[in-house]
């Protein structure tokens, strides 16, 4: 049986464990590592959910799934086709999504988020489920006006690395078969995405193994999936919630 991990706040001081019914079983040491427990719990009403992991990137996937590739005329890639998010965008469940400054249209993005647990490097496709701790989930946020605004350069960094663009939770589900995970999208009680994993142009197992054969992986660092058909713009105070079987419900307000 899987294990939900999660990560809280309480009177500034944060801790981690198993998120069991309405109750955390609180560890000690690394949550990656041989983690502990302490024989103390707390209640999950009593704390502040953070974001399951700190992440030295995230690593997030375009073009990953067949049926928003044939909607956009577009064909399997070679390899997969990614871009880094940057850490000031990494957020907690429940946080708000903060408007920018910069004016234009906000989209939401439901994902899958694969959680690497132990240093990855080179990994064959073969060997690749030894170095998935788990899954959470995670909303790309992109301000897709600004990402084609200047024809001479793509704005993909900036377009998605605003302050609180990508919030992440509420925990990271263990032991889950991705192929049988389904990601759906609600705004402001509208189910705008409803896809599933299976849809992937490259398996999470391929991915680990091709992405770590260009980059090291990290214990905490993060495969953002891409997404697929749905994706739609946000008003200030919308509510958007992701959820993925297996995993839960992450809800933002965009404000």
């Amino acid at each position: 049986m899987g294990i939900k991990w999660v990560r809280f706040e309480k009177s500034g001081v944060i801790g981690f464990g198993c998120l069991e019914g309405d109750q955390i079983r609180i560890h000690s040491g690394n949550m990656f590592e041989h983690p502990k427990a302490t024989g103390e719990t707390v209640a999950v009403s009593s704390v502040r959910l953070i974001c399951p992991v700190e992440p030295t990137k995230v690593v997030a996937l375009w073009n990953n799934f067949a049926q928003l590739s044939a909607k956009l005329n577009l064909t399997k890639p070679p390899e997969p086709l990614y871009l880094l998010k940057a850490p000031n965008s990494f957020s907690d469940p429940e946080a708000l999504i903060p408007k920018p400054a910069a004016e234009g249209k906000v989209v939401f993005e439901g994902e899958l988020g694969i959680v690497i647990g132990k240093r990855a490097k080179a990994v064959p496709v073969a060997e690749a489920d030894n170095f998935i701790f788990g899954f959470t989930i995670a909303n790309d946020v992109t301000h897709s006006d600004i990402l084609f605004r200047d024809s001479t350069f793509p704005q993909w960094v900036r377009s998605k690395g605003f302050d609180g663009f990508l919030p992440m939770g509420p925990c990271i589900a263990t032991g889950l078969d991705a192929k049988t995970l389904t990601v759906k999208t609600v705004l402001n009680g509208d189910v705008r995405q409803e896809y599933p994993i299976a849809d992937m142009h490259y398996t999470v197992q391929e991915l680990v193994a091709l992405i770590s054969a260009d980059m090291t992986l990290m214990p905490g660092d993060v495969i953002v999936c891409g997404t697929s058909v749905g994706v739609g713009s946000m008003k200030p105070g919308s509510d958007v919630s992701v959820e993925i079987n297996g995993i839960g419900i992450l809800r933002n307000r965009f404000e």
